[in-house]
């Protein structure tokens, strides 16, 4: 095994241990630096494969902003330790270890599906293919996300503030 190959083993494996976290983890906040170590590796991913720009995105973006701004929100709403409620759908629990398997035979058959070298051709990350598609091909979910991303803040502070009064 080459020193490339162990070394996207070990960033998918970064990727794959924070996205677990932060579906296992109780803390919001916790879960919420989870997903920053998750988005680091996807990061380094994106590096090891020739998409610099995506990369530094990925980091400045996603680990920066977007999370900055969920630290924020879940500051600002004050989330308090889990009271003990009994829990109200006990059936989804048994449905979670057959639709893992499903899930996981499903992701199976599409890797197994793909044939050849798929490495990118070098142009995939660079500043000038990233700007023209996101300004022309993907402009308007690109305009989507920050409506959403815009929505999103206002719903939080608006529960915050109906909170305090």
């Amino acid at each position: 095994m080459t020193f490339q190959q162990l070394l996207f083993i070990g960033f998918a494996a970064l990727v794959l241990g924070g996205g677990i976290a932060v579906v296992l983890l109780r803390n919001p906040l916790y879960g919420a630096f989870a997903l920053i170590t998750s988005f680091v590796g996807l990061s380094a991913l994106y590096v090891m494969m020739g998409a610099q720009f995506i990369g530094a995105a990925q980091i400045v973006v996603y680990a920066g902003a977007i999370m900055m701004l969920f630290v924020f929100v879940i500051m600002l709403l004050n989330v308090r330790a889990d009271e003990e409620r009994p829990p109200r759908h006990r059936f989804l629990v048994w449905l979670a270890a057959p639709l893992a398997l499903l899930l996981s035979a499903g992701l199976w058959l599409a890797v197994a599906g793909v044939q050849g070298d798929r490495a990118p051709s070098g142009e995939a990350g660079t500043v000038e293919r990233v700007g023209k598609n996101l300004m022309t091909r993907y402009l308007l979910p690109f305009e989507l996300t920050s409506v959403l991303i815009l929505l999103a803040v206002v719903g939080a502070l608006h529960l915050a503030k109906r909170e305090k009064e």
